[in-house]
């Protein structure tokens, strides 16, 4: 219950400028995997403390790893093949990421370049994008970023939808 704040997609994806999947997919991956393979670093180095590798990301990014380790059979493999461990608690997740900190140090150390800033959204932009998706989400009968909603659903299909 700790993490029901992006439970929903509304909180991630949807923060990045005229987001599109099919754009938008293939560069998250790229970001999550170099985000995966940054905690891993940081878990490896620090002997297992899973604290100090749970790294400040942004919210899309954020995102994606989880799209990422959903995929829990092919991550055990990576991890079993790799003899690397991909950590990640969500009960330890901060969202308060911001430019200059010290995952951008450790991003640079990697020799990636400059992260993508369509993706890599400081936690007050992302703050004032999803103020303004609630304004457009609230009409269309979603509340709490996408964490409730007003729709009511027929129980019984009608017989036209049958």
């Amino acid at each position: 219950m700790r993490y029901s704040s992006c439970w929903a997609t509304f909180t991630g994806y949807p923060t990045v400028s005229e987001w599109s999947l099919e754009r938008d997919a293939g560069p998250l991956l790229v970001e999550a995997l170099r985000v995966l393979a940054l905690k891993a670093a940081v878990y490896e180095l620090t002997g297992g403390d899973e604290e100090k590798a749970e790294l400040l990301v942004p919210a899309p990014v954020d995102e994606m790893v989880h799209a990422v380790l959903a995929q829990f059979t092919l991550m055990s493999r990576m991890q079993a093949d790799l003899q690397v461990v991909f950590p990640h608690a969500t009960e330890l997740e901060d969202f308060g990421y911001t430019r200059g900190c010290v995952t951008d140090d450790y991003y640079a150390a990697a020799g990636w370049g400059e992260q993508p800033l369509r993706y890599w959204l400081d936690a007050a932009e992302v703050t004032r994008r999803l103020g303004i998706l609630d304004a457009h989400y609230g009409p269309a009968g979603f509340g709490r970023g996408g964490r409730s909603h007003t729709i009511t659903f027929d129980t019984q299909p009608t017989p036209a939808a049958v």
